[in-house]
This record gives structure tokens, sequence and C-alpha cells, in this order.
């Protein structure tokens, strides 16, 4: 069954696949076309936000996106289409792992629910 155990001396979550305790973290800013929708669970956020860890979820829909800092991302579920503002596509889905770094630009389209393991540095 999965569990966040958040209050341990490693924080983590077992089952992140189909962990459902999300919080409601609202609609994505800057959408094209769709009103995706993000919720999640913070694992760890250390001092000044920086390194920030949690599991996060998003149904589908596009927006504009800015990658402030350094964010690697491991997808465990679901299907999207980023789109560089150089033309260069990356499609996710189940199992990759994608390192963006700060200052990426481009689009993001959740085909299919997202839901991805994430660090930001």
């Amino acid at each position: 069954m999965p569990e966040a155990r958040l209050d341990s001396s490693a924080p983590h979550i077992t089952g992140a696949r189909d962990y459902a305790d999300l919080v409601d973290w609202g609609y994505q800013s800057d959408a094209i076309a769709g009103e995706s929708h993000s919720s999640g669970r913070l694992l760890f956020k250390g001092p000044n936000n920086s390194p920030e860890t949690g599991l996060w979820v998003c149904t589908p829909g596009t927006w504009r996106l800015s990658i402030p800092r350094d964010e690697l991302c491991h997808f465990l579920s679901g299907q999207a289409i980023y789109r560089h503002d150089n033309g260069e596509v990356i499609e996710v889905g189940p199992d990759t792992l994608v390192m963006f770094p700060a200052g990426w630009t481009g689009e993001c389209e959740v085909r299919e629910t997202l839901r991805n393991v994430y660090m930001l540095a």
C-alpha cells in the first residue's frame, strides 16, 4: 500500500506510481490549450528552497513554461511532448529521465496525465 514518510530521517514515498494523498497545486499558468491541473506531494525542501524534491501529477493540456532552476524529472507514467523554443522536441513517457537546465523555455503538451518525481537544484 502506498505511503509517505515525510518525517523520516530520509523522507520517502513507497508506491509512488500509485500514491494518492496529493495536495492541489492548481492550474498551470500560461495555458495555450486545455486546463492542465497539477497536484503533488512535496518530499523535501532545503534551506532557501534548494534542493526541492517531490511527486508531481498533471492532467492534459498545453502551456508555456520556463524552467527557473536545474530540474531533473523521472516520469513514472503518462505521455507528454516538451517543445524547446529552438524547435527541439522531447517526448516523455513512463521511465523517461530528463534533465532540464535552468533557463530552458518552450511548451509542454500533456497528452495523458503525467506523474513524475522531480528534483530542483
